[in-house]
């Protein structure tokens, strides 16, 4: 069984996403039935959704849609991971709102969309700090050539728990290991930082993709952070990019098979009941 910590939900009828114009395939809505149904097929027991970068006016809204939509039909939703603005004044109060609401588990703020220096301004640093000792969590989404930034934010706050999205953004396309296999295991160095195991079918060759493609990037994962402070996400819809939700499952079952059932309870449900409270 699977706690997806990484779902997003899509609806443009009630939310502005900036972002999907560009975005091919993926602009459309993604509803929590066409997610529900597959995702129980699979073993997928509880979900928590993750912010999509709506914009900034929505952000609160994007919650209380989850909220509403948990309450009425989204009976494997238990909490949010919700978008924030570190970089905005307000954050403070928006912080002491959020920690106040048990179904917010934590905040992501998507940092290869906006300019490098974003995470190193002063306000930045100080909001995220203010989460320190807090049992919400920060989801760090950046990119491989971004991975100074990213050591250089989680240093920044050592109190604070980060979970690093998508194994680190590899760029498997290239096939290039060393430098990104180097980044994540500094940042593994950091022991407030956990690393999800999502993602990485979207950013693989589409086409010609295989177990053995994505295996060296997923174990290397594992290997730095260690089997307790790993957790599983599906990123959908994303996945659907790299073959869908049930070939990322099935994917994930085919590298992880051969392990003990104890590793697979931590990286497939375990960590993630253990972190959010699920």
């Amino acid at each position: 069984m699977f706690i997806d910590t990484h779902l997003h939900l899509i609806d443009q009828s009630r939310l502005a996403y900036p972002w999907l114009s560009g975005a091919g395939d993926l602009n459309r809505d993604f509803t929590y039935p066409e997610y529900a149904q597959e995702a129980k097929r699979l073993g997928i027991e509880a979900a928590l959704h993750m912010e999509v970068d709506v914009a900034t006016s929505d952000i609160e809204v994007e919650t209380e849609m989850v909220r509403s939509l948990a309450e009425t039909q989204g009976d494997l939703i238990r909490g949010v991971i919700a978008a924030c603005r570190p970089e905005e004044i307000g954050f403070a109060d928006y912080l002491e709102k959020c920690e106040a609401d048990p179904f917010v588990k934590g905040f992501r703020r998507v940092l290869h969309v906006v300019p490098d220096d974003i995470s190193e301004q002063a306000l930045f640093r100080d909001n995220l700090k203010r989460m320190g000792g807090s049992r919400l969590t920060f989801d760090i989404c950046m990119l491989e050539r971004q991975q100074p930034q990213a050591v250089a934010l989680i240093d920044s706050a050592p109190n604070v728990r980060f979970v690093l999205d998508h194994c680190g953004v590899p760029d498997i396309v290239s096939g290039a290991l060393e430098s990104w296999e180097k980044g994540i295991a500094e940042i593994a160095r950091r022991p407030n930082v956990m690393a999800k195991v999502s993602g990485v079918v979207a950013y693989a060759d589409p086409e010609s993709w295989t177990v053995e493609t994505i295996r060296p990037y997923v174990e290397h994962i594992v290997s730095s952070f260690g089997w307790d402070r790993v957790v599983w996400g599906s990123d959908w819809p994303v996945c659907t990019k790299g073959g869908g939700l049930s070939t990322w499952v099935g994917a994930t079952q085919a590298i992880f098979g051969p392990c003990s059932a104890d590793e697979r309870e931590k990286l497939y449900r375990g960590n993630a009941r253990r972190l959010w409270q699920i």
